[in-house]
């Protein structure tokens, strides 16, 4: 087992390890509710559209995590006022909003003296570079939405079914989606530094989505689906420490990897119960 734990003796692994563990609880948590609902194409969207906010910020010499939240915010206004001035689909809005607040940022980010380090760091994280203030703002964001799951538990899971029944219920459906694209966006800004914004989005998805494969029952689901995280987190640190890969990389690439095992022997069981 040497070999598994050697790495962890250093601490900038150790401190690397917390990170991704408290990344994966927060983005697990919501992206339960993400495959759920159907949420992906969202989730994708709100990763890459913090970008001008944080590279604004970067440029300003303000907080990265401040410039962020607010380049959500601005996201989410955007798709809802296409959506309802232009009568135009949900999913166009997001697509319209995605592909332009990803350019406005790399059009920020172009302005910075180091561009191309600064962008790649941004987009791919630095996971081994995370500090201990910075494991303090994960462990908020982690403690905040398990205490939020739990509050709006129920009217998350009947939003998640029948919207209508929601509505007929008084769960105030209106109010639980926003509350659930809040955690969204909190569950981003508080990981881009793990895994950067083009990977956020496999730890938001890839281990919920193989939790569904697993289990049927929705606490069941978000717990296996932060126990999926972990073992991804884990496993991507010790790629990037054996084969010197990018660590962000590495770890949504194990999020997905896993996905497709589960899914392969999941078809291989049935196949044989068949016979």
């Amino acid at each position: 087992m040497g070999w598994i734990t050697d790495p962890f003796s250093n601490e900038f692994m150790v401190q690397a390890l917390l990170a991704g563990i408290l990344a994966v609880a927060t983005t697990s948590l919501v992206g339960t509710w993400v495959v759920l609902r159907g949420l992906s194409f969202m989730g994708d969207a709100m990763a890459h559209g913090v970008l001008p906010g944080i590279a604004l910020a970067f440029i300003l010499n303000f907080n990265l995590t401040i410039g962020a939240v607010l380049s959500a915010l601005v996201m989410i206004a955007g798709i809802d006022y296409v959506h309802r001035r232009a009568r135009l689909s949900e999913d166009t809005a997001i697509g319209l909003l995605f592909v332009g607040m990803l350019a406005l940022g790399v059009i920020i980010m172009s302005r910075a003296p180091s561009f191309a380090g600064s962008l790649t760091g941004f987009l791919f994280g630095n996971i081994l570079a995370v500090g201990r203030s910075e494991l303090v703002i994960q462990a908020v964001a982690a403690g905040t939405t398990a205490l939020a799951v739990l509050f709006f538990y129920r009217p998350f899971l009947v939003l998640s079914f029948n919207e209508d029944k929601a509505e007929v219920l008084g769960m105030r459906p209106r109010v639980a989606h926003s509350v659930m694209l809040a955690l969204l966006t909190l569950a981003i800004v508080t990981s881009f530094r793990v895994v950067g914004n083009l990977l956020v989005f496999g730890l938001l998805v890839a281990p919920a989505a193989t939790a569904s494969l697993l289990v049927r029952r929705v606490p069941t689901m978000m717990v296996t689906a932060v126990v999926i995280g972990v073992a991804s987190v884990t496993g991507g640190l010790l790629l990037t420490w054996y084969a010197d890969t990018a660590a962000g990389a590495s770890i949504a690439g194990a999020s997905v990897a896993l996905f497709f095992v589960v899914l392969i022997v999941r078809q291989a069981v049935f196949a044989i119960r068949r016979v």
